[in-house]
């Protein structure tokens, strides 16, 4: 949920270069089931318009009521909703609402640790009651120093504490520039990933080819900068090339990303493969065995866009480490 955050971070700036105040909700605690988990956030303007959502949409004009008071006072409190006569989820919500606005110190700081992709903990003091909570709120952790959210915000000793280790933002690195490329990098966009493009300067492409995304890697395939790649990093190879694709296996032989999957039919990838092996003989058996190919769960997938969702349903349970099956066959709770 670090995009959800950073987008909060954005718009809160945008809200404060117009004078406009802001208050921060948090699910902290939750009896029962509910659509969200506890963790989520959504920002709350002065002038009613409300950035993200705690829930599917029902709580949210219950959480603009109770911000009022919270506007009015600029203390925190602590609302509840019960979902079990109202969302049929079974839940009880607990939530914080806190006056939100971190300094530019705070902001230069957490824009230095998105951009050099640390993790950063966020820990919200609350107590589990109807009611105001005076000077409780978020604390922001940010590589060795920590900062309130808010000035009033103070540490709460013996206070319950909903805490969050915020690893750097997923990304999504798609290399080729078809037009399925620019469906897939579309969807990945809209879930709140970081997207790259790579593709060679004879496809003549630009930024504007791929709408939204991060970065355009515009280099022949052994000249790609593969040091972005991370842990937190999914690498998808879709040149439509055999000769492009096995260049740039040769070049990311070497790198250790969450997921890596190849377009292409099985015997397709088992001919790069083999010729992988004939140029490397050396190579690291375990990069072989960890590409997924065909990329994509079996979903049916038959148009760029079904195609896209297939490719990200599968980074999805490869780096959750879930088994995919419909939730009506899920025996146990839909999540841990």
């Amino acid at each position: 949920m670090t995009h959800e955050f950073k987008k909060i971070i954005k718009e809160y700036q945008l809200a404060k270069s117009s004078a406009i105040r802001c208050v921060l909700a948090t699910v902290v605690d939750l009896d029962g089931s509910s659509y969200r988990r506890p963790g989520v956030r959504m920002l709350i303007r002065e002038d009613d318009i409300m950035i993200g959502a705690v829930s599917g949409g029902c709580v949210e004009k219950e959480v603009l009521f109770q911000a009022q008071s919270v506007f009015e006072k600029n203390i925190s409190k602590l609302m509840t909703y019960d979902g079990r006569y109202r969302l049929g989820c079974e839940g009880i919500l607990y939530i914080l609402l806190e006056p939100f606005a971190p300094s530019e110190e705070v902001i230069s700081a957490f824009e230095e640790t998105i951009n050099t992709r640390k993790p950063f903990e966020l820990r919200t003091a609350y107590q589990k009651e109807f009611g105001e909570l005076k000077h409780f709120g978020t604390l922001i952790s940010l590589d060795t120093e920590t900062f309130p959210a808010y000035a009033d915000t103070m540490e709460q000793p013996s206070a319950l504490h909903f805490q969050q280790t915020m690893q750097p933002c997923k990304r999504l690195l798609i290399i080729g520039g078809e037009h399925d490329a620019v469906q897939l990098s579309h969807f990945a966009l809209s879930m709140g990933w970081e997207v790259s493009v790579a593709v060679t300067p004879k496809e003549d492409k630009t930024k504007v080819d791929f709408p939204g995304v991060d970065q355009l890697f515009d280099y022949e395939p052994e000249n790609l900068p593969t040091e972005s790649i991370d842990a937190n990093t999914a690498v998808i190879l879709m040149t439509h090339s055999y000769v492009k694709d096995l260049k740039y296996l040769l070049v990311l032989k070497e790198t250790k990303p969450m997921y890596f999957g190849l377009l292409g039919p099985l015997k397709r990838r088992e001919k790069l493969l083999a010729s992988l092996l004939e140029q490397d003989m050396d190579i690291d058996l375990e990069f072989i065995e960890k590409i997924h190919g065909p990329a994509g769960l079996n979903i049916g997938a038959e148009t760029p866009q079904e195609i896209a969702i297939s490719i990200l349903s599968e980074i999805l349970a490869v780096i959750r480490k879930t088994n995919p099956i419909m939730l009506k066959n899920k025996e146990n709770r839909i999540h841990h």
